[in-house]
């Protein structure tokens, strides 16, 4: 534009947007150049450390790489705390012109910030700070870039208040408003890009709730494309992205390494490369005066390829918001890399997580556990230790998205903490259920010893010679195999905090076991000439036992479904119950008829003996599962009742 004529016509206001865009890719070339000096003191100081060149930073912002990088490469120590390197007079000369170019953007649009500015870079020059020499102190250059307000002022704090300034300029000179980007001397080709970006942020835009953010400025600078976005209200936090043809460059700053992380993984669908996570030292950023920074690349081999890629480049920004918040809540219920999997989860899914934030959080989950698992989640006990991982981490994602749902469908709170209680109540209904399905398999392996014993004694009654210690052999194996189940449900029901009365189950369950393995024990010395009524009532007594082991195991299948509200499957298991305790009745029915026959008969010692102890280690047995119907009962009770 023609500057001079322009001024003396009194239009001056007519070049502010130009002056603005000056100022910000002024802004985007100092802070390469003081990022430069930083590099070529720390390498000057440890020569053998890896120091980045800024050859991708540097092209974004339209500086040649290669003289920063022989800059950097030949930076030297030559003196206590001073060092020497190639252009450093020029380097400084640049910063200067670059600060000078902001503070007369700033002047264009606000004079009396301009003028204040300009007092501020003229001590800065005064103190020395900016002498266009071939050596500078290291002290100098530690002066130039920190930002502590204990420190005093210097240029760095200089040129984050002038970007401030010059973003609010921008907003309020903006040309146009492009689908809410702030626009101004765009070119036609850049109308797309600006337009694709946009599409992604606002698709996701709502996801912020009442958080501040996500305010885009869009400009040309230096033949390219900038598209800006402050993201958050973190001073560090900030994506930068530059359009040139098809070929996209993105500079992300963040001061969480893992946010800067979970930014990258959001882009995976694209052949992006992305170098960096570099740790940058300023004083007054972060909680350790530091920050990452990281610089993605994506050429597209088309338009529309590269508009997909800043679609969701606008899309993924919502999720950054309030994310370490989110994450360290998330890491008091599970563990950190399962909080950081569900978050990535729900920015996958368009749900996030300030939603989640913006009803309590914290307080959405504390009243679930207290209303809903007051004696299962003690206090300051995680999720996945009740749940199991699994199960907490399919918990939480559904509380991420009750959430936002209501928040967008305008529900109350109230209804999102019920479902949210519901969920949980159903996810511990689970965790009952996996333990009934282990006491389910006790119960499998009671069965098969009650058959092994009537295989044998149907041989006996054959006339044919019984295999006693192939029978004994067999039902020890089934005997420990039911003891790890045992042993093992019971340290889950520990960990897991489960009901009493599962761990009741499982004992009763196990003594059945132990009763029939004795059996097995008994009819694997039975004398092979017993006689055949003797052995006719030892096969009913078996039956009796089979019939209980049958109806325990349909009891407890029934069971496991009626948390989900099925009334047939209660009635059914209280069925199975009433099954249970008329096997015992029949038990005990079967045993003394059993132990009648042995005392008319006469026979020798052992065989009586050997009979009547096995008919009571099968009448104990069934004694042991009506106990166990019993607690099967009260454990369906208070499924109903819930």
């Amino acid at each position: 534009m023609k500057t001079q004529i322009i001024e003396e016509l009194g239009q001056g206001d007519i070049l502010l947007p130009t002056l603005v865009a000056e100022g910000l890719a002024a802004n985007d070339r100092i802070k390469v150049r003081m990022s430069a000096l930083q590099a070529a003191a720390q390498h000057a100081q440890d020569p053998n450390r890896s120091t980045s060149d800024l050859a991708v930073e540097s092209q974004t912002a339209g500086i040649a790489p290669a003289g920063i990088a022989t800059l950097i490469g030949g930076a030297r120590l030559t003196g206590q705390g001073r060092l020497a390197a190639p252009n450093l007079a020029k380097l400084m000369q640049e910063i200067a012109d670059d600060a000078a170019t902001m503070i007369r953007a700033v002047g264009s649009g606000a004079p009396s910030d301009g003028e204040k500015a300009n007092g501020r870079l003229g001590a800065i020059r005064a103190a020395g700070l900016l002498d266009e020499t071939s050596e500078i102190e290291i002290s100098r250059i530690v002066r130039l870039t920190g930002v502590a307000e204990a420190a005093g002022d210097s240029l760095h704090r200089l040129v984050m208040d002038l970007h401030k300034q010059l973003n609010r300029l921008a907003a309020s000179c903006s040309e146009e408003a492009l689908d809410g980007a702030h626009a101004f001397g765009l070119h036609h080709e850049d109308r797309g890009a600006v337009t694709a970006f946009m599409k992604g942020l606002n698709t996701t835009r709502g996801l912020k709730f009442n958080h501040p953010g996500l305010d885009t400025l869009a400009t040309r600078a230096g033949g390219r494309l900038l598209i800006q976005n402050d993201i958050g209200t973190t001073d560090a936090h900030v994506v930068v992205i530059a359009v040139k043809k098809n070929a996209v460059t993105v500079t992300y700053t963040d001061v969480h390494l893992a946010r800067a992380k979970f930014f990258i993984s959001l882009f995976d669908e694209f052949n992006a490369t992305w170098s960096g996570l570099d740790r940058h030292t300023a004083a007054g950023l972060g909680e350790d005066n530091s920050f990452y920074l990281v610089t993605g690349q994506y050429q597209a081999g088309h338009a529309a390829d590269r508009n997909d890629f800043l679609a969701a480049l606008g899309a993924a920004l919502v999720f950054l918001i309030d994310w370490n918040k989110a994450r360290k809540l998330l890491r008091t219920w599970v563990a950190k890399d399962d909080a950081a999997r569900i978050l990535e989860w729900a920015a996958r899914q368009r749900i996030g997580h300030r939603g989640f934030l913006e009803l309590g959080g914290n307080d959405l989950l504390g009243s679930a556990v207290r209303n809903a698992a007051p004696s299962r989640i003690g206090f300051g006990e995680r999720l996945d230790q009740a749940l199991g991982r699994a199960a907490a981490a399919d918990f939480l994602k559904t509380a991420l998205r009750a959430s936002t749902e209501a928040l967008l469908a305008g529900r109350s709170v109230r209804t999102v903490r019920d479902q949210i209680e519901a969920d949980l109540m159903r996810h511990l209904d689970r965790v009952d259920g996996a333990l009934l399905a282990a006491v389910l398999r006790q119960i499998g392996l009671a069965h098969d010893l009650v058959a092994a014993i009537a295989r044998h004694i149907a041989v006996l009654r054959a006339g044919q010679p019984g295999d006693g210690k192939r029978l004994a052999q067999r039902c020890g194996a089934i005997e420990q195999k039911a003891d790890r189940i045992a042993l093992e449900s019971r340290k889950e029901v520990d960990r897991l905090n489960a009901r009493p009365l599962i761990g009741q189950l499982i004992d009763r369950a196990e003594e059945a076991v132990d009763e029939l393995e004795q059996a097995a024990f008994i009819a694997s010395l039975m004398p092979e000439r017993t006689d055949p009524s003797l052995l006719a009532s030892l096969t009913e007594l078996c039956a009796v036992a089979a019939t209980a082991t049958e109806a325990a195991a349909s009891g407890v299948a029934a069971a496991m479904d009626v948390p989900e509200g099925r009334r047939a499957d209660s009635e059914d298991a209280l069925a199975a119950v009433t099954r249970l305790i008329d096997a015992e009745h029949a038990g005990d029915t079967c045993e003394r008829a059993t132990t009648a026959l042995v005392f008319r008969s006469g026979l020798d010692v052992a065989t009586a003996l050997s009979v009547i102890e096995l008919a009571r280690a099968i009448e104990r047995a069934t004694d042991r599962f009506a106990a166990f119907g019993h607690l099967l009962r009260r454990h369906i009770m208070i499924d109903l009742a819930a």
